[in-house]
Formats: C-alpha cells, sequence, structure tokens
C-alpha cells in the first residue's frame, strides 16, 4: 500500500507473487492451551511471558510457515481498556513484534505480519463523530506502533462491519508496508454477507479502492463455507478487479464438550486448503481453533501444489557455464525407449491400468492381477508411489519385478517428489534405469495427511516441472550441475494434468512448463464430461503433447459422491452422479460403473481424432476386471 515499502515487505509482496504463502494459525487458542486464563488479555502476554508467545511462534515456523502474525490482534486502545491496558498499547505492540522477530530469527526465515482486529465497539457508537475520530487514532496508534517495532506488513483480520475494516485500513496510510485486509462472513447468518450486509465483491471493489496488497476473508465459517466466499474474490482477480486472495478459515464449526471449545481436524483442513491453492488463492492460514498440525497440513498442501523449488535453482551447482545449462546429447529418439513409446511412436492405441503396489512383503497376488491384463491385451500397468501418502511396497521394487517376469506388458512408474529430496530423486532415476525401467510419470505427490503415520514429513524439494528437467537431462547425459553421467537414461517422460481443474488457466501454464520441462506425454485425471475434455484438448493441442485419458469405472454412488467433493481437478457431472445413486449397491452399482466409462471411453475416441493415444484405467480397490470389462466394451 505504501509506495516505497521496506525491504523485507518488497520481499513478501514478490514471494506472494511467486506463492503460494503459508500464514500461521490461531494464537489466542494456543496460548489459552498452554496455561493462560481466558480471561486476561492474551496480548498482554507479550510482555508479562515473552518466551511463551515466542514458543508459538516457533511451533508454527518448524510446520513450515512463511508468515506469522503478531500477539497484537486485540491491543488498540479500546480493547485494551477492559483490562486496564489501554495506556499499553506500544509497549504491548512492540514487544509482540520483538517476539514474532526472534522466533523467525532462529527459524532462519519468514515474514512479520502485524496483526490488527477490530475494537470491539458496536456499529452504532463507530459512526459517532467523536469516537469515529478516536478509533481511527487508536488504529494508527496500533499500526505506528507496530511498524516502528520492525513487522514487515499489516495485517487486518476479523472484521465483520466493512466501515470499520475501511477506517483501519486507512489509518496505514503512509506507513510503507504492504497491507493485507480480511473479512469476516457469516456471523449475522449469511455465509456470503458481513455482519453489515456486504458481498465478497463488495468488499473487494472498497478494499481495492483503498490500495490494498492483499484482500481476504478469514474467521467465523469453517474451511469449506468459507472457501466459497474467496473463490468469488479469485474470480474477481482473474477479471482485473482484485488483488492476490488470502484464507483463513476457522478449523471447522466448533464442538463445546467438557467446557472445552473443539474443532474439526487437521486431515480436513489441509485437503481444503490444497483445493484453495488449485484454485488460485495466493495464501493460506489459520484462524479459531487452528494449530501447527493444521497448518503443516497447509505446508504440504502448498508444496504439492506450487512447489518449493524448482530445477532452475540448482542448475548451476558445480556448473562451468555461468549458470546456463549444457545441453548435454540429443535424447534417444522417443519411439526407441521402450515397447509402449515404440506403439506411441507408430500411431498405435495404448492400454494401461493402475494397480496399486502391496502393503506388505509378498507380491504375488498383484502379480496374479498383472498376468490377467496382461492376457487382457493390457499394454502397460502404472504402479503409483505411496498413493494418498500410504506406506507399500516400493513401487520401483515391484517394477522392476514386472520387467522381469512378464514379456508383453510393461511397468510405468511414478515418480514422486513428496519423499525425496533432490539428491535421491537423482539415485532412484538412475536406479531405475538400471533396472530396466523406462516407463515414468512424474507427478509431485498428495502430502502426507492420512493413513498409519500422519506425523510423516513432506520433502518436495522438487516439484513436478523440476523433476522432468531432471529426468530430461538425464536423457541427455547430464546430472543437474551439468556433469555427464557416463551415457544416456532412455525414460518416456509422462506428466499429469486435469482436464477439469477449477483454475483451468492456471493448469494449462503449468502444463507448458512441464512440456518446456521435457514432458512427452499428458496422462489425465478421470474424466466424465466429454465436454469438458475437449476444451482441454483444444488447449493442450498447440503443445504436441500426445494424451491419455484417464478412465474410472465407479464402483457405487458414495464412491461417486466422495471423488466429486473430496479430490482436486475431478468433477463428476450430476448426470453420472444420479445414475450411480439410481443403480443401488454391490454388483449392480459396479456395471452401471463399468458401463458409464466404457460409453466415456467409446466417446472419447470416436471425437477425440488422433490427439488421444490411449486410455488409462483407474479401478477402484484395484479391481482388474472391471477395467478388463471396460476394455472389452471398448
Amino acid at each position: 500500500m505504501g509506495s516505497h515499502p521496506p525491504p523485507d515487505g518488497r520481499k513478501f509482496l514478490e514471494a506472494l507473487a511467486e506463492g503460494p504463502l503459508v500464514f500461521d494459525g490461531a494464537m489466542g487458542t494456543q496460548l489459552y492451551e498452554r496455561g493462560g486464563a481466558p480471561n486476561r488479555s492474551f496480548d498482554e502476554m507479550s510482555v508479562s511471558q515473552p518466551a511463551l508467545v515466542e514458543a508459538v511462534h516457533r511451533d508454527y515456523l518448524r510446520a513450515g510457515v512463511d508468515v506469522v502474525q503478531t500477539n497484537s490482534y486485540g491491543a488498540n486502545r479500546f480493547a485494551l481498556h477492559n483490562h486496564g491496558f489501554a495506556d499499553r498499547v506500544g509497549e504491548i505492540c512492540r514487544a509482540a513484534v520483538v517476539a514474532a522477530r526472534a522466533a523467525v530469527n532462529q527459524h532462519g526465515c519468514g515474514f512479520v505480519a502485524g496483526s490488527i482486529g477490530p475494537s470491539g465497539l458496536l456499529p452504532k457508537d463507530l459512526m459517532r463523530g467523536r469516537t469515529r475520530r478516536q478509533v481511527f487514532d487508536a488504529y494508527r496508534e496500533q499500526a505506528q506502533a507496530l511498524v516502528e517495532g520492525g513487522c514487515d506488513l499489516l495485517l487486518f483480520e476479523t472484521f465483520g462491519f466493512l466501515g470499520e475494516l475501511e477506517m483501519a485500513v486507512e489509518s496505514a496510510y503512509g506507513l510503507d508496508v504492504p497491507v493485507v485486509a480480511q473479512a469476516r462472513f457469516g456471523h449475522g447468518g449469511k455465509d456470503d454477507q458481513t455482519d453489515d450486509g456486504a458481498t465478497p465483491e463488495e468488499v473487494v471493489a472498497r478494499l481495492v479502492e483503498l490500495e490494498v496488497d492483499v484482500v481476504g476473508a478469514n474467521c467465523c465459517l469453517g474451511p469449506d463455507a468459507l472457501l466459497e466466499v474467496a473463490a468469488r474474490m479469485v474470480a474477481l482477480q482473474k477479471d482485473g478487479k482484485g488483488r492476490p486472495v488470502i484464507f483463513q478459515p476457522n478449523a471447522g464449526h466448533p464442538r463445546v464438550v467438557d467446557g472445552r471449545t473443539l474443532f474439526s481436524s487437521p486431515e480436513t483442513y489441509g485437503v481444503v486448503a490444497r483445493r484453495a491453492f488449485k484454485l488460485g488463492i495466493a495464501a493460506v492460514g489459520g484462524c479459531c481453533g487452528t494449530g501447527p498440525e493444521h497448518l503443516r497440513r497447509v505446508v504440504a498442501a502448498a508444496r504439492m501444489v506450487g512447489g518449493r523449488r524448482s530445477l532452475t535453482s540448482v542448475t548451476s551447482i558445480g556448473s562451468e557455464t555461468n549458470g546456463t545449462r549444457p545441453a548435454g546429447s540429443e535424447p534417444v529418439a522417443f519411439g526407441e525407449r521402450s515397447r509402449l513409446a515404440a506403439k506411441l511412436a507408430r500411431g498405435a492405441f495404448i492400454v494401461s491400468v493402475e494397480l496399486l503396489p502391496p502393503t506388505g512383503l509378498d507380491p504375488q497376488k498383484t502379480l496374479d492381477k498383472i498376468a490377467i491384463l496382461e492376457r487382457g491385451g493390457v499394454d502397460a500397468v502404472n504402479i503409483p508411489d505411496g498413493p494418498r501418502a500410504t506406506v507399500r511396497m516400493a513401487n520401483q521394487a515391484l517394477a522392476r519385478i514386472v520387467v522381469d517376469t512378464f514379456e508383453k506388458i510393461e511397468p510405468i512408474l511414478h515418480v514422486c517428489g513428496r519423499d525425496r529430496n533432490l539428491l535421491a530423486l537423482q539415485a532412484d532415476l538412475i536406479g531405475a534405469h538400471v533396472a530396466g525401467i523406462r516407463n515414468t510419470v512424474i507427478i509431485t505427490g498428495d502430502p502426507p495427511k492420512v493413513g498409519d503415520y500422519p506425523d510423516a514429513t513432506a520433502v518436495f524439494d522438487l516439484d513436478s516441472i523440476g523433476i522432468l528437467g531432471l529426468a530430461d537431462g538425464l536423457n541427455r547425459g547430464l546430472d543437474p550441475a551439468g556433469k555427464a553421467v557416463g551415457g544416456q537414461t532412455r525414460f518416456v517422460l509422462i506428466t499429469g494434468a486435469e482436464p477439469a481443474a477449477v483454475d483451468v488457466e492456471r493448469e494449462i501454464s503449468r502444463l507448458k512448463e512441464k512440456r518446456a520441462a521435457g514432458a512427452e506425454v499428458v496422462m489425465t485425471q478421470p474424466v466424465f464430461d466429454e465436454a469438458t475434455l475437449h476444451r482441454f484438448l483444444d488447449r493442450v493441442r498447440p503443445l504436441g503433447l500426445k494424451v491419455v485419458v484417464g478412465i474410472l469405472p465407479l464402483a457405487s454412488s458414495r464412491n461417486a459422491e466422495f471423488l466429486h467433493h473430496n479430490v482436486p481437478g475431478m468433477t463428476i457431472p450430476a448426470q453420472v452422479r444420479a445414475r450411480m445413486a439410481a443403480a443401488g449397491v454391490g454388483k449392480e452399482a459396479a456395471a452401471v460403473g463399468v458401463t458409464i466409462a466404457a460409453e466415456a471411453l467409446r466417446a472419447i475416441r470416436q471425437g477425440a481424432g488422433d490427439q488421444v493415444v490411449g486410455a488409462y484405467l483407474m479401478p477402484p480397490f484395484s479391481r482388474v476386471e472391471l477395467a478388463l470389462e471396460v476394455i472389452a466394451r471398448m
């Protein structure tokens, strides 16, 4: 908002543009859980118990957040008056910045946002001439103290009355720091309105007039409901009428148990955060009820969706070419890299089926299923890497067994950035090639959020674009530092895409980056709507990528509803879900699911021309008989 923001303020805006960013979560509930009395001023604890406040900041930073918010939400003259601290605004605000800055300095990186909440006065009081001026002065006093204390940006949050938010923002004029402004929705009974009846569109329009840097919504509503509000703000940004959007919901609707306020699980919070980032929201944080575990899931979602490092940041390591990566040798001709590539090169329509690796030591049941697929004429078996972040046999080990056991069917190895740093990714790719594995699907991977090991950490040194660049370099005989590896790998480089992505522009933009990084084939998420697929194909055609369309035979109505509502990028049309609902359960439902999948596949083959070169079937629960039934009807 200021014309000349300080260096760290400029860095914040630059980081926001590169995004996505993660803000921290609740401070008050964290202090309460650590012994803070509910009737005391939590803001004053920055002075009386700074070590406790700093510990909360450190826990958030250890969870991986990019921005911590000072413990100063209620540190204005009016709110502090109720605790007898009205004359200590400057002292409390400066102490809050010191505690946050100490945690950031110890952690080594991060931004400090000066938190400012509403005055607590009713709208009828705010509109009185003298009181209005006093409230403006109170906000100015608080904002100035936070900036003088050394915060990198100001964050105005949880304002239910738009007029008061405008007044608070205006008080920050001339302080030369970025300003983030968030309104509260749903408190008055309507999820898409502020307390004074302002819609998301009206809030954004008025904040844009005030030259706010970031707009958003926080508090009151849980993740799902508030995401709908934030989505409307993002739509304005795409139309050129908005600003980058921040989204900080509560941890679901609270329940009171034995006098304690409890919220929903971190897992649910992380899933919604992933949807938010895919929607185009620039920053996600937490409000009431959220803690480090919630934000750890958000950090994993940010890494999965946006990546935290691309290959370009490591290509100059050890290079003597002034940061320019050597071109290396020309890759081996596409059709000579594997049997699958040869089929694609000569225009054959290929079929691949996804099978999960076994959960234990014995792969025989999985191999039996692969044998059935081979007899059914399937060309390849896709082997995921820890799907849904669950622990299974290493997919590379199973792929090697497939190479050694079968003559006609080939493995397609999923290479995932979730669990491996740059060194391990490079080592695994080289090892896969030596093991005779040639076909790869390069993905970023799902963040750890479910299963038996919810505390497992994600790595995400490289996202899918970075891994594609790494693998393409190995195909040219070079490692990321430009050093020769003593030969060339022969990987078929396949990537993923979501034809039904909420933010289609972002999906196409990333697909262009993937193509530039070396991708040659696209395997899509399951497609149920032919019109959606054709729109996607029209956008992809100029890239010259071969497209293998994902097909998922639904097992039941419950399966369809879960996928539609909980899996980002997967949209199941209402008419398809209605057919599944009418099909009943068990074998009858599965039969209808197969019929729908076969219809979709036939329509795709007939209408997509030579751009679609294959089908990628994902039978639920590895039920290969469903996949073969779809193929038979094709």
